[in-house]
């Protein structure tokens, strides 16, 4: 019964996190999403297992063609078009979180939001990389962390602590 819970709230965070990616403010290349927003509130509240499975079916789902990403696209063109890294990176992210569940607790109250920022380090690497790639290496990657890094530091940071605040509440239901 037990998994069957989980299995359905990691339905649900995946929908939730579909439902973010519409709220979109375009800048530059890449939008400013709720994304971040969904996928760290998927982690802290169903752990990084079953949040890491959660983000693999949101990536599933967009995969088949459902327009669950940004700008209500989907399919493998955005999974592989600019901002792609960044989609991917929250696969990694989960299993970064995932990975750091145990050792990190010895942080205390600490290891949650240092886990989801460890996450968003890396994906910020994954999608920063990934656009330079995809840039044909015209551009540097000082530039590219410039461009699709720096801009969004602050909003991230804010999202984080926000779904950290969200996910301390929730996780006792999960």
């Amino acid at each position: 019964m037990k998994n069957l819970r989980k299995m359905l709230l990691c339905s649900l965070f995946a929908a939730l996190t579909a439902i973010c990616a519409w709220i979109s403010v375009p800048v530059l290349d890449i939008a400013f999403t709720m994304q971040t927003f969904a996928v760290f509130l998927t982690l802290g509240v169903l752990g990084g297992k079953w949040g890491s499975l959660s983000i693999l079916i949101y990536l599933l789902l967009g995969a088949v063609g459902l327009p669950v990403f940004s700008g209500f696209k989907g399919g493998i063109g955005s999974l592989v078009g600019i901002t792609g890294g960044y989609i991917w990176g929250f696969l990694l992210s989960g299993l970064v979180y995932w990975a750091l569940e145990k050792p990190a607790k010895s942080l205390g109250k600490a290891a949650v939001p240092v886990s989801m920022a460890l996450g968003m380090a890396v994906c910020y690497l994954c999608g920063s990389l990934w656009f330079q790639v995809y840039a044909g290496g015209g551009i540097g990657l000082v530039a590219v962390v410039v461009k699709c890094v720096l801009p969004y530091l602050l909003p991230d940071g804010v999202k984080i602590a926000l779904a950290y605040a969200i996910s301390r509440r929730l996780r006792r239901f999960a």
